[in-house]
């Protein structure tokens, strides 16, 4: 790990580090051609969630051990050329925190990921608190990571100098940061369970979109009554379609504090709208009147239109079972406390009531506990069978 005390990481990160622009799709084939040569390399991407309704793809940033690339989407039409590099297992790509960036490349251009290594699960596993980045980065090279421009509008063209330049600081020192954590898991044998986690990892795929009621994502809704719900809805359903419509995102249009509250107070005039606690006089002036209207609508829905959150059925755990929890939950806390591992890391809660409720009293049937990862199978599979098997 780098000495906290030298600064020489400050005087690293300012230089501007030299990078490669491609907005020409015959300069995309030729770059895919070239890492098509390569071992690793680290990978980012920059989107614009936070300035538009549907959020997308701006820039793919691409370090290998000799350049920084930068991949402009928006001036590329296609960017298929770099599927089979994504996709060769020989070819491992780091990323940092990949989940986002596995989602989006399907989501935008069809990618899928082979060979994936994310650095932040390596962190995990290594045993460090502080996984991001910028503290990675900070306490194993010295380099002082910039984030000034995290949440810049990342579609606006052209791109400031500094803001390219910026995109290269995530991928530049991933290959350096994964030989770093590699070797450290490659010491204590963990390297296989990071291996594990991220092939899961590079499998997930963004979530379709359904015609299910807008309060099902909206934090809070769980606690209301069906009136307020149809409430909550007609506001959602108001604010979506403005969203899209000046393609912005959501929150931008109405936050979802004023949002809660104007479901709790129902105010009927502007007055009372006025009153709502982050709603300004000018969105009271540009929305007063259809925000009204939705609640009003709401309001006049009749009983038995009034939507209700849907409740999950959970399997019911009996006494003996809560002992089993209790006993695996203390073995999962002593084993990390060992192992200075984050207990989730050990066995996740969902993982323990799996296995209190399977209550295997034989090793194979174990095995049948899919929530299970092979490597905790492996490595704890033992100690579990028997300390289920004491409890019989």
């Amino acid at each position: 790990m780098a000495d906290p005390s030298d600064n020489s990481g400050e005087k690293m990160l300012r230089k501007t580090p030299i990078y490669s622009l491609v907005t020409d799709q015959n300069d995309l084939k030729g770059t895919a051609a070239c890492l098509e040569a390569e071992t690793a390399i680290g990978v980012d991407l920059e989107a614009d969630s936070l300035f538009h309704y549907r959020e997308k793809v701006c820039l793919i940033q691409i370090s290998t051990p000799s350049k920084n690339i930068l991949v402009d989407p928006l001036a590329l039409d296609d960017l298929s050329p770099l599927s089979p590099v994504f996709r060769n297992p020989h070819i491992r790509k780091i990323f940092h925190g990949a989940d986002y960036d596995m989602r989006s490349l399907y989501r935008d251009f069809n990618i899928e990921v082979c060979g994936l290594f994310d650095t932040q699960i390596a962190a995990r596993f290594v045993g460090v608190r502080e996984t991001g980045l910028a503290a990675l980065l900070k306490e194993y090279m010295g380099v002082i990571a910039e984030k000034k421009y995290q949440k810049k509008d990342w579609s606006q063209r052209p791109l400031p100098d500094a803001m390219l330049a910026y995109g290269v600081q995530d991928t530049c020192h991933l290959l350096s940061l994964c030989r770093m954590l590699e070797k450290e898991l490659r010491e204590k044998e963990r390297l296989t369970f990071v291996e594990e986690e991220c092939e899961l990892l590079s499998k997930v795929r963004p979530n379709s979109e359904t015609d299910d009621p807008l309060f099902l994502k909206f934090k809070g809704a769980r606690r209301l009554g069906p009136r307020d719900l149809a409430v909550l809805e007609s506001v959602l359903h108001l604010r979506d379609e403005l969203a899209r419509k000046r393609d912005r995102p959501p929150f931008k249009i109405l936050g979802n504090a004023s949002i809660i509250e104007m479901v709790e107070r129902k105010p009927a005039t502007e007055k009372a709208l006025r009153e709502i606690k982050g709603v300004s006089v000018r969105q009271v002036k540009m929305l007063g009147q259809a925000l009204l209207k939705n609640i009003a609508e709401g309001l006049a829905l009749e009983e038995n239109q009034l939507p209700a959150f849907p409740r999950k059925t959970r399997r019911r755990i009996g006494v003996r079972a809560s002992r089993r929890i209790e006993a695996l939950k203390h073995w999962r806390d002593k084993r990390a406390r060992e192992m200075n591992l984050d207990p989730s890391l050990i066995c996740t809660t969902a993982q323990i009531q799996s296995i209190a409720l399977a209550h295997s009293r034989r090793e194979e049937e174990l095995e049948e506990v899919d929530t299970l990862r092979a490597w905790q199978k492996n490595l704890f599979g033992d100690e579990i069978y028997s300390l289920m098997k004491g409890m019989d």
